[in-house]
């Protein structure tokens, strides 16, 4: 008996203005995603005066919002947004947070630290239910796996990551076949390693001499080969600079780095650029999703970056 698919959903998408290229390149994915408008406005305290358009038609509709949670000034008109758009009577709500920014916080080392991680997860988890049940939620590669579990039953996380994008983006080099994937810490490998079962892979391990953390390769061949860091996401950037280092010093044809979350506080992305004389080609390319949108505009056309576009991926997981 052949299997009848259901048709596709027509998804209304909102979004802060922070994420309006990205849900402009999303909405091109597919005729079933109707794009949205809100008025960001506020008063003259600075609170958010915000109203959704079009809220009334809005009635029986799948309703979408993308977040970016980019600073925490803008996570409270956000949620004030995201808390108001399931009110409508729409049958099911999803929320797509591409980069869930706390995700590095997680830690306690001592009574009185607070993890921020924890506090979001918490905010998201008491998203009331729509009237077709829990409110969808997409993360792309959460720092951590085990913070999946933080989240409570009013939500449902999907998780999803960037790497086919890499992937991808890899089998495109005329020098595909000499890629070899380096892990800068052995949470990365444990985070993506199984992603890349056709790769050759290195590894590196962190050791302490005094009061210095030095970077060395504990396995793996680089000799001759094109290295592709990947990691999850980028602050400052010295852990990647530090490895570029320690595979130039082992042989490394040609280096590149791979991180799905270009977070790059305070313009850190600057030391990357092939202006910097310091680091002058040193990576061959740096590739970026765009999660971070104001990221993906401080970086366009600077060599060595490139972006790779979730916007299908999301229009996809819009349809789950």
């Amino acid at each position: 008996m052949a299997v009848v698919k259901s048709p596709k959903k027509q998804v209304n998408l909102f979004y802060p203005l922070d994420c309006e290229d990205l849900s402009h390149k999303v909405a091109l994915q597919s005729p079933n995603i109707i794009l949205q408008n809100i008025k960001w406005r506020s008063f003259a305290d600075g609170f958010p005066n915000l109203f959704i358009n079009n809220a009334e038609e809005l009635r029986g509709e799948h309703v979408a919002f993308l977040a970016s949670f980019s600073s925490p000034t803008h996570v409270f008109e956000q949620l004030s947004v995201i808390y108001a758009l399931f009110r409508l009577f729409v049958p099911s709500f999803t929320l797509v947070l591409p980069f869930f920014p706390t995700g590095s916080f997680e830690r306690m080392e001592e009574e009185g630290d607070v993890p921020n991680v924890v506090t979001l997860s918490w905010m998201l988890s008491n998203i009331p239910m729509s009237r077709g049940g829990p409110t969808s939620l997409v993360i792309y590669d959460i720092h951590a796996l085990q913070e999946r579990f933080y989240f409570g039953e009013k939500v449902l996380p999907l998780f999803e990551t960037g790497i086919p994008l890499l992937k991808q983006r890899l089998s495109q080099l005329h020098d595909a076949d000499n890629v070899v994937i380096a892990f800068p810490d052995e949470g990365a490998w444990k985070r993506f390693h199984k992603l890349f079962d056709n790769f050759a892979v290195v590894v590196y391990t962190k050791v302490c001499e005094g009061d210095k953390r030095i970077v060395q390769i504990k396995e793996g061949n680089v000799c001759g080969h094109h290295v592709v860091i990947v990691d999850d996401l980028v602050q400052s950037g010295g852990t990647l600079i530090e490895c570029q280092k320690v595979l130039a010093a082992n042989g490394a044809a040609k280096v590149s780095a791979y991180v799905t979350h270009g977070v790059f506080p305070n313009q850190s992305w600057m030391r990357f650029t092939h202006k910097d004389e310091s680091l002058e080609n040193a990576f061959a390319y740096f590739w970026i999703t765009d999660s971070c949108p104001l990221t993906v505009k401080a970086i366009e056309n600077k060599a060595p970056f490139e972006v790779l576009s979730l916007a299908r991926s999301i229009a996809n997981a819009l349809q789950i």
